[in-house]
């Protein structure tokens, strides 16, 4: 198989791993913490990432750290633990597909802020992106509105919550940008995975993993081994594809959640809550999607179609 096309398999493998993700940790949260789950996720993730780095003889070298990067790492473990935790929060409230839309503000919201922070100048399509977007969240809650407008419930903290997960994500994504001025991708993870592990653990309630039966057991270990496949197989494809492609990919992520809540509901409906939406819902998840993808990497697909021709 040509790069091109294990990019691609890659890129989709981490849409699909990604979109499965909320859906277990819906189930590992009936009895672990969300500051727990995530902590587990972390303990994993590190091990399994500095096992891959030894390998690779690619661990990161202490001497490279300085007084900025130091600063930039913590902002970075803060953003990214904060991150974790508040999207497990909000699905104590939401289902996974809501969850999943609203995250979608995270990038577009790196992108202005990127704008602000970097000096870097946004494009008419970013622009039509985000427009685009805020309208699909709009026809996504179109039942709801009247709710979250004029009330305070369970539903409208959850909204709030998965907001605030985004808005710290963006923390990461700039500190990240920082920090790969000196370290790559997979060393930036490693070091922030051990101090996100380091942060939480005075939050974690290591023993409630064993209250968990089986099924429960099981989705803890796919959250965990999901964080592992998901950010490995994207970093994967960004070696072996374009950028623009890979984003494109990635973005069908709450796609992918609305399509396996279907499926698994209709094995488990006594675990598993149906998707809720009417037509307007379905249509302003879709756009919210498209919308991501064209404010992410529309003028470069564009390109890269004109450059085919």
């Amino acid at each position: 198989m040509s790069s091109s096309v294990i990019g691609a398999l890659l890129a989709l493998t981490t849409a699909v791993f990604w979109g499965a993700l909320p859906i277990a940790m819906k189930q590992a949260l009936e009895i672990m913490s969300p500051a727990t789950i995530v902590w587990y996720r972390f303990v994993t993730a590190f091990i399994g990432l500095f096992v891959w780095l030894v390998l690779r003889k690619q661990l990161p070298r202490p001497s490279e750290l300085n007084r900025k990067k130091t600063v930039l790492f913590l902002l970075a473990s803060v953003g990214l633990a904060s991150n974790f935790v508040l999207f497990n929060s909000a699905l104590q409230y939401l289902s996974p597909p809501v969850v999943q839309v609203i995250i979608q503000l995270a990038p577009v919201i790196l992108l202005v802020a990127s704008a602000w922070v970097f000096k870097e100048k946004l494009t008419l399509y970013q622009v039509v992106g985000v427009i685009g977007l805020l309208f699909g969240l709009l026809l996504f809650f179109n039942e709801r509105l009247h709710e979250l407008l004029t009330s305070f419930s369970d539903y409208t903290l959850g909204i709030l919550l998965a907001v605030a997960a985004a808005l710290v994500w963006v923390v990461y994504g700039l500190a990240q940008k920082g920090l790969l001025r000196g370290f790559n991708s997979p060393q930036i993870l490693l070091i922030v995975y051990g101090l996100c592990t380091l942060l939480l653990t005075p939050f974690a309630e290591v023993k409630q993993i064993l209250q968990m039966d089986f099924r429960q057991l099981g989705m803890l270990l796919f959250c965990c081994i999901n964080t592992l496949i998901g950010y490995g197989a994207f970093a994967e494809a960004l070696a072996r594809w374009q950028a623009a492609q890979v984003s494109a990919l990635i973005t069908l992520t709450p796609l992918f959640t609305l399509l396996f809540v279907d499926i698994a509901h209709s094995f488990w409906p006594s675990i598993v809550e149906p998707v809720t939406l009417n037509h307007w819902g379905y249509l302003g998840a879709i756009l919210v999607v498209s919308s991501a993808v064209f404010c992410a990497a529309g003028h470069k697909l564009i390109r890269l179609r004109r450059c085919k021709k």
